[in-house]
């Protein structure tokens, strides 16, 4: 797997792109950055548009809150899965070709949405729709590097960097706003993602191809986990900030809106999204107001807000104040911008290019597990010792792992000159 296949990474233009054919209409290079920036965001405004559903499912259902996290991670497992596979794919077939199959079995699987009418079909849906997001999350980095304006050379890890984030929140909290306000809470929201996805598609048809077809696809869809063992240690100080950032975004994602209606009794579905939105808002704004800063400084500011949001969160679900945990979140999702901006720039600085796919990669999967295993685990303690419960524990191991994030970051800094003198974008 390549840098520019994955979120986050940095990767400057290729410097020989594929000449584009103009037998067909095609956009420009502007224009074709803002329509996969939009694409980006989209695929993952879809990826959260089930979050406020989950209640609704769990009501008509009456599945238990495992199942509901099981629902959750099937879709991260099939992400991870096409981010391990396909990978590289699109490096090989064209930017094109990946981002089309993928669009199409994205719109394949807002149609098994649409059709869901037990478990079975649902879970069908989620894993489609993670193994589309993470193929076309890997074409959609890479066009956008390909692309990448030559008088804005960090636009393009910008926006794989903010695009998730804002995303995310975006989905939440507009499928949140038609569950509560629309008809046919759990059809609408998937009639207007197919429609975004065709057009999509559509605009996806016009892009220009940037990427020369190259043999070895066959060979590229073995999945390879390595890290250089230079790299290693460094690799290891990240991880406890990997896994406390990304195991708090799970627990918002799968069991945010289980919280809100049964420790605070808020029925509105809107409150659902807005409990994913003001994680996910927040580590958006703060991965762009931060870009500027050094590693060892955001390392810390992430580390440290996490710990301190998380704490607060806590509170509130113990005082039973609202408005507290609403503000923990807040703080807790500046902590995760920061964090995530961190980690992925410390991976993509210490690692040389022919590296730096190997080490995000193993990243990606630490992160994603963090975000799907805990909160499956959760989901099942929920069932049998209580949500409220299984919220303090989870929160408090969260905040453990931010607490040695910290202590890692202190340590590193004082074992060593500060490598990191440089901004990371």
């Amino acid at each position: 797997m390549t840098v520019s296949a994955l979120p986050g990474s940095q990767t400057s233009p290729p410097s020989s792109p594929a000449p584009s054919r103009r037998s067909r209409r095609e956009l420009n290079r502007p224009a074709a950055f803002v329509a996969l920036a939009l694409i980006f965001v989209l695929f993952m405004a879809a990826s959260s548009a089930p979050t406020p559903l989950y209640v609704v499912y769990q009501q008509q259902w009456h599945f238990s809150a495992s199942t509901l996290t099981t629902v959750f991670a099937v879709y991260v497992l099939g992400l991870i899965a096409a981010l391990l596979v396909l990978g590289t794919l699109s490096d090989h077939l064209g930017r094109r070709p990946v981002l089309m199959a993928a669009l199409a079995l994205e719109a394949t699987s807002m149609a098994l949405f649409l059709a869901a009418d037990s478990v079975a079909l649902l879970l069908t849906a989620r894993l489609l729709q993670g193994i589309a997001t993470g193929a076309a999350m890997t074409a959609l980095g890479a066009a956008l590097a390909d692309l990448n304006p030559s008088h804005a050379p960090h636009r393009a890890g910008l926006v794989t960097g903010a695009a998730p984030t804002f995303g995310l929140g975006l989905g939440a909290l507009g499928c949140g706003i038609l569950v509560e306000y629309g008809p046919q809470p759990t059809r609408l929201v998937y009639v207007l993602l197919l429609a975004g996805f065709v057009l999509a598609a559509a605009a996806a048809a016009a892009l220009p191809e940037t990427s020369l077809r190259r043999p070895g696809a066959a060979r590229s869809l073995q999945p390879r986990l390595a890290v250089a063992p230079h790299l290693r240690s460094d690799l290891l100080r990240l991880v406890p900030i990997l896994v406390a950032s990304w195991a708090l975004g799970g627990l918002y994602l799968s069991l945010g809106p289980s919280v809100a209606v049964g420790l605070f009794g808020l029925s509105s579905h809107v409150v659902g999204g807005l409990v994913v939105t003001l994680l996910t808002v927040p580590a958006c704004l703060t991965a762009i107001a931060l870009r500027g800063w050094t590693v060892s400084r955001n390392l810390a500011f992430g580390a440290g807000l996490l710990l301190a949001g998380t704490v607060v969160a806590l509170t509130g679900v113990e005082e039973d104040s609202l408005l507290t945990a609403a503000l923990g979140t807040v703080v807790a999702g500046v902590g995760f911008g920061a964090a995530s901006l961190a980690s992925f720039g410390t991976l993509a600085r210490i690692a040389a290019p022919a590296e730096r796919g190997a080490l995000l990669s193993v990243a990606f999967v630490i992160s994603y597990l963090s975000f799907s295993v805990p909160a499956v685990a959760a989901g099942v303690a929920a069932t049998h010792t209580g949500l409220h419960e299984t919220s303090v524990a989870y929160a408090g191991t969260v905040a453990f792992l931010a607490a040695l994030a910290l202590l890692a970051q202190w340590l590193h800094s004082r074992s060593s000159s500060d490598r990191e003198t440089c901004p990371q974008t």
